[in-house]
């Protein structure tokens, strides 16, 4: 996966409204009613459900989760056709898939698939995007309050110097921490031999006393307040914590970063399909895309987005994440149950 460098153009010459369909597939099916979407915390903006509430009559009931774990585990303990719309990453989507766990997408619905560029189209966890279409993206990073760390920080190998114990704030997420472990030491994020894994897990093991904080949920909040100095965090959390303390600096690591894809999904069983199909194509409008980046400034696959967020965004490489860092970071996989069984074993040990 790799960023195209987007030209940049006036955004007035693209404004139009949103609720005369500009770019949207207003009124969609027709039918008014529900639609239960389940979503990362801190990942889509209120204003834009808003917008889609107003424009198609269906009401829209968020609820969210703070990892793909988190979405997995949910989607198996409640009743099928609990939620309508998700928002998986690449690992997680090649999962589900797997288990025969998503619906196939009306792509003759979807009119503002053309907003995406193609270099993020037919990854390899779902050739053709017969199942998803993306939403956002970006890295896990690390964050550095240059007002309280001296030592300079260019990798992932440098969060585990014992300098830095009790400071460090990182992702609640054992497929991101456990793979910062294993490109720290020039591994790939989906080491599967066992006698490697259990080198992987003594490294690991010497993070634990840096580590202050563990979420997912809000990291920035840690880093802004000044109580963790350090972080591992996603791109985004990096962005907006610079924008309230500018002591914070963003760096992409050396060794190569954890890089995500999340998409829309629509899980099997789902009973609002066609609601379903109607919110996917709106969030997929440049307007809808616009607000979304604005308030949670991730990676946009999304052109027309780009176009209308102009150069304060485009040119931001904490919002959006240099080209170079994409191509030399890495994807995780979705991995088999054994192990999978030594990466939990290992996360356990690092939590106790």
């Amino acid at each position: 996966m790799k960023k195209k460098i987007i030209s940049v153009v006036s955004a007035g010459a693209l404004l139009c409204s949103m609720l005369t369909g500009c770019g949207s597939s207003a009124g969609g099916s027709g039918d008014n009613g529900e639609l239960n979407v389940f979503v990362w915390t801190e990942y889509v903006s209120e204003s834009a459900i808003e917008a889609f509430e107003k424009e198609s009559g269906i009401k829209v009931n968020m609820s969210t989760y703070s990892s793909n774990e988190d979405l997995l585990a949910k989607l198996k303990s409640e009743s099928k056709g609990a939620y309508d719309v998700i928002l998986p990453s690449d690992y997680a989507v090649e999962y589900l898939i797997a288990q025969g766990n998503l619906e196939e997408l009306d792509k003759d619905r979807l009119t503002n698939l053309v907003n995406i560029d193609e270099t993020y189209l037919n990854e390899a966890y779902d050739p053709g995007n017969v199942y998803t279409v993306p939403y956002e993206g970006g890295v896990a990073c690390i964050a550095v309050n240059t007002s309280k760390v001296d030592k300079e920080i260019t990798s992932y190998a440098d969060l585990f110097d014992p300098s830095l114990e009790g400071q460090i704030v990182v992702l609640d997420d054992y497929r991101a921490v456990i793979g910062m472990t294993e490109r720290s030491m020039g591994l790939s994020m989906n080491e599967t031999d066992p006698a490697t894994l259990a080198e992987v897990e003594e490294k690991l093991l010497s993070l634990k006393n840096n580590i202050k904080l563990y979420d997912s949920d809000s990291p920035k909040s840690a880093l802004i307040s000044g109580d963790c100095s350090v972080g591992m965090v996603w791109s985004a959390e990096v962005a907006l914590s610079m924008e309230e303390n500018p002591d914070i600096k963003i760096v992409y690591p050396s060794d190569g970063a954890y890089v995500f894809l999340d998409n829309w999904a629509i899980p099997k069983g789902a009973k609002n399909y066609d609601n379903a199909m109607e919110f996917i194509n709106f969030m997929l409008s440049a307007e809808a895309a616009q607000m979304n980046i604005s308030d949670f400034p991730y990676l946009c696959p999304n052109t027309a987005a780009l176009e209308l967020m102009g150069e304060e965004y485009v040119n931001n490489e904490a919002k959006n994440v240099p080209a170079e860092v994409i191509e030399s970071g890495e994807f995780v996989s979705y991995l088999d149950t054994d192990t999978l069984a030594i990466y939990d074993d290992m996360w356990t040990k690092l939590k106790q």
